[in-house]
């Protein structure tokens, strides 16, 4: 990562609560996609959850009777997880240095984690974690552009942080080389209020990294947009997970 992506990666331990409050969940056709593409169902599965973050992801799989940890780097972070999360472990470490054993692990996911990485360590430290037939499962949650809204907002982000529709591009282009992965978009939505709404942008890290005085002169404009559109100040924030699953090859049977 650069400079840059690396303040922006620590950013999140200075809003671990904001982002634990307000950030989407994931829908259970996620799930139910992920087990298919793995070829295996979760529950019982042993999963590391990497760049787990607060433990949205982590706390979801392990409802769904996954035996899983999480991996996290971050002590803000890690501190929100041990809060919501106290029965399920959590260990310090990245996806680049994964403080895992060899060959233990069926499932390794990334929700929402996988760009912090560096794939040149980050496929080789996911390939030696997973036992024979284990697999990778990568996913991003975005807001759907293809709503009008959702796209006209987005449009103002990139006018905000300068950002070109090409530089962001869509998550799919993230994929490592040397991996056969298999893709599914999942689409799915909340209702919220816009308080949560505008809070779930604000724990972007590019808004973390921006600082307060930025964030709130965007946040708000964009309540008095909003409320334009939604007068009883509720949105419907429509996402499509974009999920993507690696499976390795089986270990070779000798004849």
């Amino acid at each position: 990562m650069t400079t840059v992506d690396r303040a922006r990666a620590r950013s999140f331990d200075t809003a671990a609560a904001l982002y634990a409050a307000n950030r989407p969940g994931y829908p259970p056709a996620l799930f139910d996609a992920v087990a298919e593409l793995a070829g295996r169902p979760l529950r019982g599965a042993r999963v590391a959850d990497v760049g787990a973050g607060t433990g949205i992801a982590t706390g979801l799989l392990h409802a769904l009777g996954a035996r899983v940890l999480g991996v996290e780097p971050g002590d803000g972070m890690a501190e929100e997880f041990r809060r919501a999360h106290p029965g399920v472990p959590l260990v310090r470490g990245d996806g680049d240095r994964l403080p895992l054993a060899t060959g233990a692990f069926d499932l390794l996911t990334y929700a929402q984690a996988w760009h912090w990485t560096d794939p040149r360590r980050s496929v080789p430290e996911a390939r030696r974690v997973l036992r024979p037939g284990g697999a990778l499962a990568l996913w991003w949650n975005d807001l759907d552009a293809e709503v009008p809204w959702i796209a006209e907002q987005a449009a103002r982000l990139r006018d905000f942080f300068r950002i070109t529709a090409e530089e962001e591009g869509e998550a799919f282009r993230l994929l490592p080389a040397g991996l056969d992965f298999t893709t599914r978009r999942v689409p799915w939505s909340r209702r919220i209020p816009l308080d949560t709404h505008l809070a779930n942008l604000a724990s972007h890290s590019a808004f973390l990294t921006l600082g307060e005085e930025g964030t709130r002169a965007f946040a708000d404009a964009e309540r008095a947009r909003l409320l334009a559109l939604f007068p009883d100040a509720t949105v419907e924030e429509t996402y499509v997970v974009s999920l993507a699953v690696a499976v390795l090859p089986a270990a070779s049977v000798a004849g």
